[in-house]
């Protein structure tokens, strides 16, 4: 049995349940169309920060912020489109804007769709009309997010498109890592590393890509709290990013469809011709790492 509910905090908020499976999420259309909490029999498996959470003009760290129209950020947060300069601030302008609820459907599924239209202030920083539109499906152990993404400009329109969830992980030195990958580009020191699937995670931060993943699956395990997370993408993700911060009992393993910067360089960008789709999905599914525990 599904059910979609609703209670109002500082935002409106819906509730996404499965109850036979004892799963939910929660969703804050208003905040960025952002996915805040996912829980599986009581046990929150999302990090957030509720204090900054609170805080309009601050970004949210937590959650599952949606990244667009850029992934990570730009060089003096610039990029350039026929031969003008345009500003956009880290991770794009969607995590920060209003969405609109357009849809809802507990037969079978727990699935909220919110939407994100171009605005004159949009326009100020991306020069594109478009429509993007997030369908958030829950049902069991699996969440799944659906994208359909639309070009209403006359022009073409190159974009990223990415997700940030920040897994909650109170006892990261026992993580251990399926990411289908032999080498990362590492952000901090800006060179490339061979990976042996693990991380030193007694680093003050790790910010790393991994480019053109071999495979469309990735995972996480985490002993401590006997269970794996596994994250699988379609196509168009080319690049899979691991954030982490001493001392913050989180991780990040985030989809993009291209890496930093590529607004810039065209590495792995996407471009949409005028009133042109793109239609893509991610899921994330828990497991018990020993079923009996």
């Amino acid at each position: 049995m599904f059910s979609i509910t609703t209670h109002q905090q500082q935002y409106t908020t819906y509730v996404l349940s499965d109850l036979f499976a004892q799963s939910q999420v929660e969703v804050v259309p208003e905040r960025g169309g952002i996915l805040t909490q996912w829980r599986i029999q009581d046990q929150e498996l999302l990090y957030l920060d509720h204090e900054r959470f609170t805080h309009p003009e601050l970004t949210v760290r937590g959650g599952i912020p949606v990244l667009f129209p850029i992934c990570g950020n730009l060089p003096n947060d610039t990029y350039h489109y026929q031969g003008k300069p345009y500003t956009l601030k880290q991770h794009g302008f969607a995590r920060n804007l209003p969405w609109q609820v357009v849809d809802q459907d507990s037969d079978g599924v727990a699935s909220l769709t919110v939407m994100l239209d171009s605005s004159q202030e949009t326009l100020l920083y991306y020069p594109f009309e478009f429509t993007l539109a997030l369908t958030y499906q829950l049902m069991g152990q699996t969440l799944t997010v659906r994208q359909h993404l639309t070009n209403r400009s006359e022009q073409p329109m190159p974009f990223v498109l990415g997700f940030h969830p920040y897994f909650a992980a109170p006892n990261k030195s026992q993580l251990k890592f399926g990411i289908p990958a032999k080498a990362f580009y590492d952000h901090l020191s800006q060179t490339s590393r061979p990976f042996d699937g693990s991380f030193d995670l007694t680093q003050p931060e790790i910010d790393v890509a991994f480019k053109q993943p071999s495979s469309q699956s990735a995972t996480v395990s985490d002993p401590s709290l006997n269970r794996q997370l596994t994250l699988k993408y379609g196509d168009p993700y080319s690049t899979l990013v691991f954030w982490t911060v001493l001392g913050k009992d989180f991780y990040c393993l985030e989809p993009w469809t291209a890496p930093r910067n590529a607004l810039n360089t065209g590495e792995q960008l996407i471009t949409l011709s005028s009133g042109e789709s793109f239609e893509s999905q991610f899921s994330l599914t828990v497991s018990l790492l020993n079923p009996s525990a």
